[in-house]
């Protein structure tokens, strides 16, 4: 049984991001799949799914295969429901990631990159308290721009990253980064079975990504 590596983007649609933040998101997300497309161990291992999060959250594309991967329609409105892309995530890996047991192994434990330009405003705790009843190999949480609260994000994951601004050029290095990310994660697991368990594993942040520590 092949065994996936699932990734999921969470991704902040909230009004903040109107104009150039969702437009670069939009771009992001195409440029990180043709990217990935071009990456053998990826395009046979990692699956990707996006969950967009405004007043509501929803997931935009299931968990897919990167072949058939069509990036989604993104519009920027309403307010920042961040507890609710965690618990939606929660169920996603729930449905879509199989479980090892006696007798097969399951899927690799997910990778998840969150990114976001603003405050939660809703319950996050409940959100993050629902993820955390699942297995997850590691979650990148990346601050976009300078209105963006670093501390709840701390409280999501050890590893967060600050975007300067959320203009075109830092938000396409961000997903440059990502895909990087992406493509070592499939690498690791594909050559020896090792899943990225955190920064260390990833590879350095380009300069327009500064860690925050």
């Amino acid at each position: 049984m092949h065994r996936k590596l699932p990734v999921y983007l969470l991704l902040d649609t909230s009004g903040s991001m109107a104009g150039e933040p969702i437009e670069a998101v939009k771009n992001g997300v195409q440029l990180l799949v043709s990217t990935l497309r071009q990456d053998p161990h990826a395009l046979e291992t990692a699956y990707l799914s996006i969950i967009g999060f405004g007043s509501d959250a929803s997931v935009l594309v299931p968990l897919s295969e990167l072949a058939a991967f069509q990036p989604p329609p993104l519009a920027a409105s309403g307010t920042t429901s961040m507890g609710q892309a965690l618990k939606l995530l929660a169920t996603q890996i729930d449905a879509e990631v199989t479980r090892t047991s006696a007798d097969t192994k399951g899927d690799w434990k997910p990778l998840v990159f969150l990114m976001t330009d603003g405050m939660p405003t809703d319950n996050w705790q409940s959100g993050l308290d629902e993820l955390r009843k699942r297995k997850v190999g590691t979650v990148v949480a990346c601050a976009a721009g300078q209105q963006c609260d670093e501390a709840v994000l701390k409280q999501i994951t050890e590893i967060v990253v600050r975007l300067d601004t959320a203009d075109s050029s830092t938000i396409a290095a961000f997903f440059k980064w990502v895909s990087a990310s992406i493509s070592t994660g499939s690498q690791r697991v594909d050559a020896g079975g090792k899943e990225v368990t955190g920064i260390d594993d990833l590879p350095p942040p380009p300069k327009e990504i500064n860690l925050v520590v």
